[in-house]
């Protein structure tokens, strides 16, 4: 059984029905009905989270895996997360978590549910206190969905002096947005691709809350960095990357790094019958973001991981070296150690 928590961010329409406004769906649910994410669920006219101090999955990661390459590097963070996403993408790697719920909406199912393990805001700040983590990530499945017990523990770790970092598709509301921004140290949003009937029909969702999210992520000083997952047939037309590398240097900044992952068939949730994304197409697409002029370009997923290493955008000296989620060289000041660039991030 799930704790019962209210939800934030909503509001009732009528005696039955409430509008869900935590991400950018902005669900209209009925009595004894949940939203699209499967786990906030309007009872007898008040939005509950069922998920609420309840973790499926909870791990200490490298910040890299994140990925995160800009943002305390070679450190750890707590990273956990639950049921449920409010993405419907098939390309989805962590699918039985995030979409094991279906589309179930009755009462007597979810009571039937275990929700996972015990593991109360409270908890996960001592754990990540306690194995020396100086950040805690909320991954694994969209962590706006699970916003109160995020927000809480956020909360939290903020009086403790551990940061606070998001692994997010992005599609929160501008309000659930204004309610983490002060708590939150550094976000990777993914720009799955900058084709709106991509996002309608691949991910059940919209482009542009994704976008003027980012932007508003920049402005509030929380650390972004940009994933997009290079999907051979649906998102790896060169002339749409190359719109994503050109939204990232005009509207975020050049010094927004970009991590451009390569797609695998045999861990996706729908997209078994697809081919792996060739080397060479994300070669293409590292190119397209160097010449776009972003400071930071980085390819993942690929055979002996060649473009990891963030060089300095002013001599190109390789100032962090990485091998796979390993730092084999980092300036703790963020510096080149040959010209004194400043490297973008928090280091």
């Amino acid at each position: 059984m799930s704790q019962q928590k209210e939800c934030l961010n909503y509001q009732k329409l009528d005696p039955q029905t409430v509008q869900c406004r935590a991400c950018s769906h902005f669900c209209k649910i009925k009595d004894g009905r949940v939203g699209v994410c499967g786990v906030r669920q309007n009872k007898s006219g008040k939005l509950y989270s069922l998920v609420y101090g309840k973790a499926v999955a909870a791990h200490i990661d490298p910040i890299e895996k994140k990925p995160l390459y800009h943002f305390l590097p070679g450190s750890t963070a707590y990273s956990f997360g639950t049921f449920g996403c409010n993405f419907r993408g098939g390309n989805c790697q962590n699918y039985d978590i995030s979409q094991i719920l279906g589309l179930k909406s009755r009462v007597e199912k979810y009571d039937q549910i275990d929700w996972g393990l015990d593991l109360p805001p409270e908890k996960i700040v001592a754990e990540a206190v306690a194995n020396g983590c100086p950040s805690i990530a909320y991954t694994y499945n969209e962590p706006t969905v699970f916003l109160e017990y995020a927000l809480g523990t956020m909360k939290l770790a903020r009086r403790r002096g551990v940061k606070n970092v998001w692994v997010s598709n992005g599609f929160m509301s501008p309000e659930t947005l204004n309610l983490i921004t002060p708590q939150l140290d550094a976000i990777n949003v993914d720009i799955k691709s900058c084709d709106d009937k991509f996002y309608q029909s691949n991910c059940g969702a919209r482009l542009q809350p994704v976008l003027d999210n980012c932007q508003s992520l920049v402005k509030a000083g929380v650390w972004l960095e940009i994933t997009t997952l290079v999907i051979p047939t649906l998102s790896d037309d060169l002339a749409m990357l190359r719109q994503v590398a050109k939204f990232i240097k005009e509207r975020l900044g050049d010094f927004v790094p970009w991590h451009i992952s390569a797609f695998s068939g045999a861990i996706s949730w729908k997209l078994q019958h697809l081919t792996d994304t060739p080397l060479e197409t994300i070669c293409q697409a590292y190119q397209i973001g160097k010449e776009v002029g972003l400071k930071y370009v980085y390819a993942g997923n690929i055979p002996d991981r060649p473009m990891e290493t963030t060089f300095c955008p002013q001599c190109q000296r390789a100032v962090i070296e990485r091998s796979g989620y390993i730092v084999r060289r980092y300036d703790k000041n963020g510096k080149c150690s040959q010209c004194g660039t400043k490297i973008e991030g928090k280091f």
